[in-house]
Parts: C-alpha cells; structure tokens; sequence
C-alpha cells in the first residue's frame, strides 16, 4: 500500500528513523485541505515509540482541524541530523516521512498528561509547563497521529 524508497542506498534503518522522530523538535504536518489542496504547516511534536504515536497541540479551530475533521490521513515529514563527511563538502541530511490516521484526543485526564509530557519537551522546567498549561490549556488540544508507515532516507545536499 505504501510505496519503498525508489533509491535503496540512501534507505536508513527503521531504528534510525525512530531515532530521528525521537531527537528532532519539529516537523512539516501535511493534511488535505480546501479544495483538493495540500495543507502543510510546521509542528513542534512529541514521538512515543511505545505506543507507535506522534502527539501535537493545536489551537480547537481552523484550517488543520477543518481538514482532520474531513479526512484523517497525514502525512508527517522530519529532517535534520545534517553532517559533513570526511571525503566531501556537501553536507548529508536525514529525512523520515510518516504516513498515518490523526484523531483527536478527548479532553480529559488523557489529554492533559500529554499535553503536559508535549510541553516537558520544549519547556526548561516543570513549573513553567504547569503553570502554561494552567494559563493557556483551554485553548488547546491535543491530537494523536497512529503511525501506519514510517521511512527514512540520508541524502547528500548537493
């Protein structure tokens, strides 16, 4: 159902695109929008590997959730880890793309644990995260992207 990376040598390990979806700190949310158009926009994200989920907040109106409510196939995009090898100038940049179903998570006791582990990944304390949440946590909400696919590739940027 899902298409193979066409070029085989630039294929990275599954464990290595985790690994990128793991470490990096935002990614390109791609949804269908209006009128047949793609609709992507960057997200800061967290990735639970146990669970095979990416979590993201969002505002409770607009364009994204307008689209997630019409179709819940995303796709979602990270790169980074760019390096410069020894035997060349150019620089290599990994890339994982993530196919998968985004469903909103029902406010609840749910909701505010993950938004609260979401916040934990970009805030410097713990008091700062409680006291956001407690500020702006109405106004937001979280959703949830069941990984289906997910591949990675390193290419040199030439």
């Amino acid at each position: 159902m899902f298409r193979t990376i066409r070029k085989k040598k630039n294929e990275i390990s599954i464990d290595m695109a985790k690994a990128l979806l793991q470490s990096g700190r935002r990614g390109v949310l791609a949804v269908n929008g209006d009128d047949g158009y793609p609709y992507a926009i960057p997200i800061n994200y967290v990735y639970d590997d146990d669970a095979n989920k990416i979590y993201f907040h969002g505002a409770r109106a607009g364009h994204k959730v307008d689209a997630l409510c019409c179709c819940d196939k995303v796709c979602f995009t990270v790169y980074g880890n760019e390096t410069i090898k020894e035997e060349d100038w150019a620089p290599f940049v990994q890339s994982v793309v993530v196919f998968g179903r985004c469903h909103l998570v029902e406010s609840g006791v749910r909701a505010t644990t993950l938004l609260k582990r979401f916040a934990m990944k970009y805030y410097p304390s713990e008091q700062l995260v409680d006291e956001e949440i407690a500020h702006t946590g109405k106004a937001v909400q979280i959703f949830e992207i069941e990984v289906e696919h997910l591949s990675g590739k390193e290419i040199q940027e030439r």
